[in-house]
């Protein structure tokens, strides 16, 4: 990992390649439910976060922020977000 002093190089750009080290401290503690932290598919913003409110029958509902859901992803833990390796993740969708 680089830290802040080195992606300085980038400029602007520097945020939306990776987070900063407060950032993924922050990410690194942030409590993570693998089992019921989801992506579902959305019209408009193509995948929403979503989270697992009951399993029954082969059903799934979630709670989220609207839109019908007609698919969902398991989500990687915040810790992963802007990972430079993806051969790390757990998912890959």
């Amino acid at each position: 990992m680089s830290t802040d002093a080195e992606m300085a190089i980038f400029g602007e750009a520097a945020p939306y390649l990776r987070k900063s080290e407060k950032e993924r401290i922050e990410a690194q503690n942030k409590p993570f439910d693998a089992k019921t932290s989801v992506f579902v598919v959305h019209a408009k913003e193509s995948y929403v976060k979503s989270t697992i409110q009951s399993r029954e029958s082969g059903k799934v509902t979630v709670k989220t922020e609207g839109g019908e859901v007609d698919q969902i992803f398991s989500m990687n833990p915040p810790k992963y977000d802007k990972i430079e390796d993806m051969a790390m993740m757990t998912h890959l969708h």
